[in-house]
């Protein structure tokens, strides 16, 4: 919760949505981890049905174990924030988090609609389809609103602080 100078407080929207965005994010590959299989051979395709070691140690508990942390950052970035060298931390992870789902969901989706790759890769259509129309627009989502967490911390840190 933030004190504005009327003396009201809001919370810090959009670090929660950030929070929240990467904790719903990590259940479902906690649910992937665990075994579950809704939406994962549309993501993941032949590594779905397969299931090696590597790629549920890492593919899934371990970017589970991440989104985590991301929901923790989304949580300090909710958070009110002094100007100091931890608040500039954790705002610098915030938008180094918001460059990173953008790039990741904007360069995916370049490529697949400009076919770059061609036949190169073994993406089949139901793949390209669910990719295109909704893990690549979650990434962006989580993208912006890390980017948001990010930007109001910043303008509602020290002293001058504003409303979130």
């Amino acid at each position: 919760m933030y004190e504005d100078p009327q003396g009201k407080t809001t919370p810090g929207l959009w670090g929660c949505i950030a929070c929240a965005w990467a904790v719903a994010f990590a259940a479902l590959h906690f649910f992937w981890a665990l075994g579950g299989s809704w939406g994962l051979s549309v993501s993941a395709g032949p590594l779905a049905e397969e299931r090696p070691g590597w790629f549920v140690a890492v593919g899934l508990w371990g970017v589970g174990l991440l989104c985590l942390v991301g929901g923790v950052l989304g949580w300090l970035l909710a958070r009110p924030r002094p100007r100091d060298r931890a608040g500039r931390m954790v705002r610098a992870l915030g938008w180094c988090a918001c460059a990173v789902l953008l790039v990741r969901g904007i360069s995916v989706e370049v490529l697949l609609l400009t076919d770059t790759a061609g036949q190169n890769i073994d993406v089949s259509p139901e793949q390209r389809l669910w990719t295109l129309l909704l893990w690549n627009p979650w990434f962006l989502a989580g993208g912006l609103v890390f980017g948001l967490a990010a930007w109001r911390s910043g303008r509602a840190g020290g002293s001058n602080s504003g409303a979130a």
